[in-house]
């Protein structure tokens, strides 16, 4: 069937022009246009699919923009932007130039709030509702759209406790699937459940019990029954939570059946759902299950190691742990300041805590890791996958801040391994006794050793820590590179008319430095130039010009890395360009030194 109501909607003022009865056939012009874009350009699918009638009735009945919707995370939002005025865009969606993955507030008037980590839709929109009150205007809807699994972080619930002794005129709608990325976890998805199923009396409702108005649980896919009851509760004041019951990936049968694939599946055939299959023997591994086998392997063979995770096993590779030995590996749910503290706990009873947390997500619990982790020394094995640039998921997701904000805290030990290999063995020396906490840093992606599983796992070597290593000798130039970032050096190195004059140092211990190497080097060279795959400021770059100021050398020093600003969204060779931290970039400069 033609596409004849979706191609006519330019906004919501559209979309409330069209008769209620045709809004079934809106919902599958839209479904099918989600399917079709994302087959071919990838993102995140199944979220959006799940909440298509919910986003349409959303529109339909509340007066957006002027009424003020808050998305959770963004995932979910792909439907809201088609019907915001980005329908012919869409395709540019998470590509460098084009419009973003999750809502942003310079992007559309639609989004509301910028979006990207869980749990903030409901203390935004209460901001919203409270400020509506002062300026006097008690009409105005503020909706707040949260998923089962956001709603278990502590914020949300921060949000809930302050919105139900307020009159402020907020409805929050929890999207219940029962998954996140991951299913859900813990005791309030039991509790869910049991609401879903009707086996919790009304009157042990824990909502109401906050003082809000609850409704529910109603058939999201119900167009009617949720345009019903957004009318009804449009009409009631103060704080109202209505309950709807959706299915992540409806509308397509293999993500409905496969919910954690189809998170993100890459692409795929539209008419079938079958993904492509990536041709992947003989390519490096990906450094996520680097981290996961090897700690698996660990584990096996030391009975106190303990794996965490907010979340995210199947993004960490944790879930290879959490099959073998899952009184022994735990995910927390989306509760990265609890994951900080549960490992802080284990520590002091001598548990041997690996504590795996993207590391844009561990900006989440800077305080714990000062507080509970840190000041009292306590050795957390703190492995921080996506460091660096992560490319389509853009500035909210990039993990480019963890060195400068970690560097500043005593105790801490800060490692970026080079390779994949180097990464096993930061994990097997972690496990044998540090006197102090560790963040272990690595990136997104593949490494760059394909059969590093045959040749290296089993067989690690202990790490001394501190120490740097020189890769290349040279005459004229010190190049100083920490993490994985090395080997774009290594390339760019190669590449350039005079090799011999450069020397290529790995420091992939941010702190301590190795200060022994760096008084040979400066003695040395009188050109030196840092790279980080991480923020100039504050970073690894930062650490060596305070050395040089400390024993007042009078180097030339060029810091290179993440500049002053928050980076888009694009592929990593794209961002890393922009940077100017590529090989060919790299080849440029050292060649023009």
């Amino acid at each position: 069937m033609k596409n004849n109501l979706l191609q006519n909607i330019n906004s919501p003022s559209d979309l409330r022009l069209i008769d209620e009865a045709q809004l079934p056939e809106v919902a599958r012009e839209l479904r099918n246009f989600i399917i079709d874009i994302i087959a071919v350009k990838e993102g995140h699918l199944g979220a959006s699919l799940g909440v298509v009638e919910l986003t349409i009735a959303l529109h339909y009945v509340f007066d957006t923009p002027n009424d003020l919707l808050v998305w959770d995370v963004g995932h979910q939002a792909y439907g809201h932007k088609i019907l915001t005025g980005r329908r012919d865009d869409f395709h540019t969606n998470r590509q460098l130039g084009g419009i973003s993955g999750f809502p942003k507030r310079d992007e559309s008037i639609y989004d509301t709030f910028g979006v990207g980590h869980s749990s903030t839709s409901i203390s935004a929109a209460l901001g919203m509702a409270i400020a509506s009150n002062l300026k006097g205007d008690f009409e105005k809807q503020h909706i707040a759209v949260i998923g089962d699994a956001s709603i278990a972080s502590g914020m949300a619930f921060e949000g809930l406790n302050h919105a139900g002794v307020t009159d402020a005129n907020l409805l929050v709608i929890l999207n219940d699937n029962a998954i996140g990325i991951d299913p859900s976890v813990g005791a309030l998805k039991k509790y869910l459940t049991a609401v879903k199923e009707g086996k919790n009396p009304r009157q042990n409702n824990m909502i109401k019990s906050l003082n809000f108005d609850y409704s529910g649980p109603i058939d999201g896919h119900d167009i009617f029954a949720v345009i019903k009851e957004l009318k009804r509760l449009q009409k009631i004041k103060g704080p109202k939570f209505l309950h709807v019951i959706t299915t992540k990936g409806k509308g397509l049968k293999q993500a409905e059946e496969d919910q954690v694939k189809y998170h993100a599946p890459g692409k795929f055939d539209a008419s079938t759902g079958e993904i492509y299959i990536k041709a992947e023997e003989n390519l490096p591994p990906k450094y996520q299950d680097v981290f996961g086998l090897t700690v698996l392997d660990l584990a096996r063979k030391n009975e106190k190691i303990i794996g965490i995770t907010p979340a995210m096993p199947s993004g960490s590779s944790l879930n290879f742990m959490m099959k073998e030995f899952p009184k022994r590996a735990f995910d927390v749910g989306i509760a990265e300041q609890h994951a900080v503290t549960l490992a802080a706990g284990m520590a002091t009873q001598g548990m041997i805590v690996y504590c795996n947390i993207y590391s844009t997500f561990l900006q989440r619990a800077y305080d714990q890791v000062i507080h509970d982790v840190a000041l009292q020394n306590l050795p957390v094995i703190f492995c921080l996958d996506r460091a660096g640039l992560v490319g389509e998921d853009g500035a909210t997701h990039h993990g480019v801040f963890d060195i400068a904000y970690l560097r500043c805290i005593p105790n801490m030990i800060i490692y970026a391994p080079r390779n994949e290999i180097e990464l096993q063995n930061i994990l097997y020396t972690a496990q044998l006794g540090l006197k102090h906490p560790i963040a272990i840093r690595y990136p997104r992606g593949r490494g760059v050793i394909p059969d590093w599983q045959k040749n290296y796992q089993g067989i690690y070597q202990a790490i001394e820590i501190g120490k740097s290593d020189c890769l290349k000798q040279g005459s004229k130039i010190a190049i100083l590179s920490n993490g994985t970032i090395c080997n774009n050096v290594t390339l760019a190195i190669a590449k350039t008319k005079n090799p011999e004059q450069l020397a290529h140092y790995d420091f992939p211990f941010v702190k301590p430095l190795d200060e022994n190497q760096l008084h040979s080097i400066f003695k040395k060279f009188k050109t030196i130039i840092t790279i980080e795959d991480g923020t100039v400021i504050g970073g690894f770059g930062s650490a060596i010009l305070e050395f040089v100021s400390t024993n007042h050398y009078s180097s030339q020093i060029t810091t290179l890395g993440i500049p002053d600003e928050f980076i888009q969204h694009g592929n990593v060779a794209e961002l890393q360009q922009y940077c100017k931290i590529d090989v060919k970039s790299l080849e440029i400069l050292f060649s023009n030194f």
